[in-house]
């Protein structure tokens, strides 16, 4: 195995992070002012537009896009020191065209969408010229399994009527948001149901979709994207509408998710490494007790296992990452769910200690640790909880394990 970047991706992260300390890291505090300070959390600061343009031009664009005809040409192991790069400020993906849910919309329009459904909507957000939403949990029922969501989407002649309430709709709240990608069900009495949902394009002004608020967790409601609660009232999109067909929608979900879930814990680990290295600057400026706080035992140990567990993420998700690109998504499943698992853990707890060792400071907006804590755990339910992934895993780990059994006595 080799641990040594490709020249690629050395080249990728060198410009990158040239980038974020010309251009990011200056304007972070004047991001986040001007969002706390705007009549509308919802529009992005023009700042952000500025910096799109010069990422843009910088040839620093849609890096997450594998292959070369949407992207950079990039495979997910070169990818993942990127994200991680992006992650330590938790909206500097946007500045990139990387940031969720538009990385997720675009990756399955550009495999699962025809060519007018591509035309019409991806090209737009490759060119960073709209956003998306993607609405697939419900308040209603348990969506941590899929199969559960009610949201119908029956056909009338040449149109589907969409009728359901959704919640936690990722990027519906931005001003830009012009097309969700909504999941429901066409089928919902067939016997297999994995074949009873579909996916569907729905634009923002169709009749019909009212938001009816932005949710909040932990009192932040992730302004200007948002997460929202829409109602779907006898929505009629034309048929063309559908993605791939009727009774695909698991399948495209399960094509969406992997690829998100593992650039979720990329994302992560550039969150905790940060912390990581805010409190090695802490540490040598705070005293107690007659000394520097880099000087007590257990500061130390706790920023010995920070690091730790840091490295031990980082390496699992560069392993799913490898994994993924030679053999495949849904052969690196138990690796996509293991890193689903360890990465959101771990981030929750490196930046717990993080906030801890930062003593009253670190609960207050002076310093990116809580809004990073809030994320981290969030993630611990996005893109199915870590109960649902132990239950997968452990699952997949004792068929393969009969199998290969089977196999070396048969």
């Amino acid at each position: 195995m080799n641990f040594e970047y490709s020249e690629t991706t050395r080249n990728y992260l060198a410009r990158l992070n040239d980038f974020m300390t010309t251009h990011v890291y200056p304007v972070e505090k004047d991001y986040e002012h001007h969002l706390a300070e705007a009549d509308d959390p919802w529009q992005s600061p023009p700042l952000m537009q500025e910096l799109k343009d010069k990422a843009r031009a910088a040839g620093l664009w849609n890096l997450f896009m594998p292959g070369d005809r949407y992207g950079a040409g990039l495979t997910n192991l070169e990818y993942a020191p990127l994200a991680e790069t992006m992650g330590r400020i938790p909206w500097a993906s946007e500045v990139f065209n990387c940031s969720a849910p538009d990385t997720g919309n675009m990756g399955v329009l550009a495999s699962y969408g025809n060519r007018d459904q591509q035309a019409q909507w991806l090209q737009p957000l490759l060119d960073g010229e709209i956003r998306s939403g993607f609405a697939m949990t419900e308040p209603g029922v348990a969506s941590s399994d899929a199969t559960n969501v009610e949201t119908s989407i029956l056909r009338d002649g040449d149109e589907y009527v969409i009728n359901g309430l959704k919640w936690f709709t990722s990027g519906a709240m931005n001003r830009s948001c012009r097309i969700l990608i909504v999941m429901g069900k066409t089928a919902p009495d067939h016997p297999n149901r994995h074949q009873q949902q579909s996916m569907i394009l729905v634009p923002m002004d169709t009749p019909g979709v009212r938001i009816i608020r932005p949710l909040s967790s932990f009192g932040y409601i992730d302004a200007p994207e948002g997460h929202a609660e829409i109602d779907f009232d006898q929505v009629r999109v034309p048929m063309e509408n559908l993605l791939l067909g009727e009774g695909r929608g698991f399948e495209i979900a399960q094509g969406r998710l992997g690829p998100g879930r593992i650039h979720h814990c990329m994302r992560l680990i550039g969150c905790a490494q940060r912390a990581l290295e805010l409190v090695c600057d802490r540490v040598e400026q705070r005293s107690t007790f007659g000394k520097k706080l880099s000087q007590h035992q257990s500061v130390r140990e706790d920023i010995a296992n920070m690091f730790c567990r840091i490295e031990q993420a980082r390496l699992l998700t560069l392993k799913a990452a490898d994994q993924m690109d030679r053999e495949g998504n849904k052969a690196a499943r138990k690796l996509i769910s293991a890193i689903k698992i360890v990465a959101p853990r771990m981030a929750c707890q490196v930046i717990d200690r993080a906030i801890q060792i930062h003593g009253g400071a670190g609960v207050t907006s002076d310093f990116p640790l809580a809004y990073a804590y809030h994320y981290a755990r969030t993630i611990r339910l996005a893109d199915g909880p870590d109960e649902v992934h132990m239950m997968q895993l452990g699952r997949d780990l004792v068929k393969t394990h009969h199998l290969n059994t089977a196999g070396a006595t048969g």
